[in-house]
């Protein structure tokens, strides 16, 4: 019953009600509609602001603390795009290009499901390791370049992809992810402080305001649910708690609390729908969009939000002995 009411609690939170909200808009064809530089700037906040606590967190962590969670996140890094690859293609029947498509978004990590689940612990109550924005950036890159290196592998193509890669590192949500480590590392706890009227106390209402314009996008993306057929179906719904799963256990193997593993899991489960795109766009140009998308936004970025997030948060207590 206490893992059903936390079910009740996630649904009924405002972010999760925004993104409802932005899917029956769109479904009753609404004129409600989020300005492109508005939803620009929403991005470029919630990236740059998780970047600058995380780098706080960890310029007063200590390396032997750090540097376990650090090596597991960059092993699943390396997994996850292998395994989803594995079962697209002897159980999908996928061609190369899609497959390695669709494992590059699902070996990535979502940046907007990783806040919700922090958001979702707080809510609840639940601490977890400040450093934790530090691991997105170490999730987020790998798994992208494990799988196109495998399309690069039976399909040919060298040369997009060094330009797969620039684009992944040059692209908006690495280079604020990164850069707000960076600047949150340097200028410590008290630099925080000083940004924290903008960045730190509006956060959960600008979050609010973006989940709002991802309900209109994953609704149209539902569209496409019949072209992507059953098997994809299962796929964004299954896949997800398997990762999730495997980045719960490693992440209580490596020490992490009862927070830290959620988010980890979390972070295994989710697939990127910004960094993987603009990197699968240049490097295969002929996998399906409607494939990677549909299943990334459309399936399993709704299905983290809604009951995934609370799901690897009950497997995390019960790693815990919970």
């Amino acid at each position: 019953m206490e893992t059903l009411e936390l079910v009740r609690l996630n649904l009924l939170s405002p972010m999760v009600l925004a993104f409802a909200l932005g899917i029956v808009a769109t479904l009753v064809h609404s004129d409600l509609k989020i300005p492109e530089a508005l939803y620009t700037a929403l991005s470029i906040y919630l990236l740059l602001a998780i970047g600058l606590k995380g780098g706080a967190e960890l310029s007063i962590t200590p390396l032997a603390a750090f540097w376990k969670p650090a090596l597991v996140t960059l092993g699943l890094g390396v997994v996850t795009p292998l395994l989803a690859y594995a079962v697209l293609r002897r159980l999908g029947r996928f061609d190369v290009a899609d497959a390695a498509a669709i494992a590059a978004h699902y070996g990535s990590v979502s940046a907007v499901t990783f806040i919700a689940c922090l958001t979702f612990l707080q809510a609840v109550g639940i601490p977890y390791e400040g450093f934790m924005p530090t691991l997105v950036a170490i999730l987020e890159v790998p798994a992208i370049v494990i799988a196109l290196l495998i399309a690069r592998q039976r399909l040919g193509g060298a040369e997009t992809l060094g330009e797969a890669i620039r684009e992944v590192f040059s692209g908006k949500s690495i280079l604020l992810l990164v850069g707000g480590l960076v600047i949150g590392f340097f200028s410590g706890k008290q630099g925080l402080e000083q940004v924290a009227p903008l960045f730190v106390e509006p956060f959960k209402g600008v979050l609010v305001l973006f989940l709002l314009e991802m309900g209109m996008v994953a609704a149209k993306r539902l569209r496409d649910l019949r072209k992507a057929g059953g098997f994809l179906v299962a796929f964004g719904l299954l896949m997800p708690v398997l990762q999730g799963a495997l980045g719960v256990c490693l992440g209580s193997w490596a020490g992490l609390s009862l927070g830290g593993a959620t988010v980890l899991g979390t972070m295994a489960a989710s697939a990127s729908y910004i960094a993987a795109p603009a990197a699968v766009r240049i490097a295969l140009p002929q996998a399906n969009p409607s494939y990677y998308l549909t299943a990334a936004l459309g399936i399993t970025f709704p299905f983290n939000l809604t009951l995934g997030i609370p799901l690897y948060f009950a497997l995390s207590r019960l790693f815990h002995g919970g």
